[in-house]
Parts: C-alpha cells; structure tokens; sequence
C-alpha cells in the first residue's frame, strides 16, 4: 500500500499544480478553456496537415483559419443585425408606446402579467444591453488581453499538443495510466458531442423557425430565424430570449392569437424542445450516457461556472460517472478473479 501511494504521488502533485493554476488564472479559465477544447477537436486535422507541411506552420495556418472563421462570422452576423436595426426599433417603439398609454389595461387579457412589470422587464433589458456594451468598450484591454491568450494557447497546443500529453502519461504512474487513458478518450468525446450538438442545435432552430416564423405571419422571417439561431450559439442566452421578446410584442399590438402561438409553438416547440429534449439526447448517445445527466451537466456548469461552464460542465459529469464505471468494473474483476 506505501508502495502504490507513493507512485501515485506525481499524479497527487499534478492535480495539485493544476487546481492552483486554475485558482490563479480563474479569470482566463473561460478563454484557455475554450482554446484546449478547440485544439483537441482541430488536432486530427493538424496531425494530416503535417504530412505536407511542418508542423509550425501546420499550427500556424490552423490558428489563423479559426480567427478569420471567427472574424468572419462576427462581421456577418453585425451585418444582419444592422440591416435590420429598423425592425428591432419598430418593435421596441411599438412596445414603449404600449406601455405608455393610459388606456392599456393594467392586466392583459385576463393574464397575470401587469403592464408596469412589462415596463419594468423592458426597461431592465434595455439597462442590461447597455451595460454589457459599456463594459465592452470600457473593458477593451482585458477582451484583447483574452483574445491574445486564446490564439497564443491554440496555437502552442496545436504544435506542442502531442508532446504535452506524452509528458503527462509519462508522468502517470502505470498501475492508473490505462483509467486516465479511458477519461481522457470520455472527453475528448464529450468535446466533440458539445461543439458538434450545439452548432447543430443552432442550424435546426434556424430551419424550424422559418416556417414558425411564416405561419406567423410578423414578416421579416429569415431575420426573426436567424436570430434565433444566432441567440441560440450564446450558451447563456438561448433562442427563448427571441419568443419573449415577440410575445411582449404581440401584446402591444393586441394579438392574443400571436402571444399563443409564440408561447406554445414558439418558445417550447422552436426553443425549449431541442434545449431539454434533442440537445441532451444526442451528447448523451455520443458519450452514452442517460440525457439527464448531460442535461444537469451542460445547464449546471453554465450557470455555475459561466461561459467556461459550458464545456466544463458536461466534461464533469462525464469524468464522474467514467470514473464510477471504471472503478465497478474493476471490483467485479477482483471479485471474479476466474474469469480474468
């Protein structure tokens, strides 16, 4: 037993060098987080690339190909959302105006919803938009700061990917390295069925939406769809933000059938169905394990962690229950020696 504790002590002294790196750097976790998550998922294409090219400047073009992607996706999506400013103004005038009128019943249509509240709502949304903006443009030098550590970590793990994780197994003693090989494939899976399932997730409201959105019938229906779908990628925002928004719209304007098909077609067919049901579904089936769980995990981690949450979260949830398995099957296999 002094034997196997003392092997295991670099691995002790590992976990304990990266729970305080975590400790220290907590306010980049969400950026490094998100680079070694991209880099394990870029990895296979840069281990091809390699075969034609050298590795530094396999990296290299990799980490710029996700900048201009990124850039590019950033600047298209400011477009649309431009061109279409005068849309999102009519609305909120509609909205205001709404709210302002002396004549409004101070309940709509018998709901329990009072129209200062709906002000109140409006008038926080409006604060909250603005401040985030402000800290934007205030906080210019800690967004570069972090836009700098993301690129500069993807990069270095591209190129020194694979002898980083040569480092860390040859660190692992042998009597765990075969269990920590098993984790470290649960998530790279996990990886994988969080990017692929959410950008999925995105693609498959925006094609939902345009006919919702077309039965409608509030026009400006590829708009209304993508941002949905553009909502949708905000791990902490989601398409929902969208129905709301609409609804406090179709109350303004007096249309009880559009507040009833926004609520029930709209907010749980378009948004909540594949957030609770679809989303969890498929990461459950890639990392197989039961659509409750990964539910807890990607909704624990966001709300406990931010946008670091996002992937930590279901990576958590997986390490836990991989770590149950692997740890059940050994105790059958030293129960059942005989059929070893």
């Amino acid at each position: 037993m002094g034997q196997f504790r003392t092997d295991l002590f670099p691995l002790v002294l590992m976990m304990a060098i990266l729970i305080a790196t975590f400790i220290i750097f907590w306010k980049l976790l969400d950026v490094v987080v998100l680079a070694v998550s991209i880099a394990i998922l870029l990895f296979p294409l840069h281990t091809y690339s390699r075969e034609y090219i050298n590795r530094y400047l396999s990296a290299a073009l990799i980490t710029v190909l996700v900048f201009v992607v990124l850039v590019a996706t950033a600047l298209i999506c400011i477009s649309i959302i431009s061109l279409n400013t005068g849309t999102l103004q009519e609305i909120v005038g509609t909205i205001e105006r709404w709210i302002q009128n002396p004549t409004t019943d101070s309940r709509v249509f018998g709901l329990p919803i009072e129209r200062q509240q709906v002000s109140t709502w409006l008038e926080q949304s409006k604060s909250w938009f603005f401040r985030y903006l402000q800290m934007l443009v205030s906080d210019f030098t800690t967004i570069a700061l972090k836009t700098v550590v993301f690129f500069a970590s993807l990069y270095v793990l591209l190129l020194r990917g694979e002898h980083i994780k040569e480092r860390i197994m040859g660190g692992i003693p042998e009597s765990v390295r075969e269990r920590v090989q098993k984790m470290a494939d649960g998530i790279v899976d996990t990886l994988y069925a969080i990017y692929i399932v959410h950008v999925g997730i995105a693609a498959l409201t925006f094609v939902i939406a345009i006919p919702f959105f077309w039965f409608l019938g509030y026009g400006n229906v590829l708009f209304y769809s993508f941002l949905c779908a553009f909502c949708e990628l905000i791990p902490v925002l989601g398409s929902s933000i969208v129905f709301i928004f609409l609804g406090t719209y179709a109350l303004s304007i007096n249309d009880i059938n559009g507040v009833l098909i926004l609520f029930f077609f709209g907010y749980i067919g378009v948004s909540a169905l594949p957030e609770i049901y679809v989303r969890p579904v498929f990461m459950g089936r890639r990392v197989r394990l039961h659509p409750l769980l990964m539910l807890i995990g990607f909704f624990g981690g966001v709300i406990t962690m931010g946008m670091a949450g996002f992937v930590l979260g279901p990576v958590f949830i997986v390490l836990l229950f991989n770590g149950y398995k692997i740890l059940i099957e050994e105790r059958k296999g030293s129960e059942n020696p005989a059929d070893n």
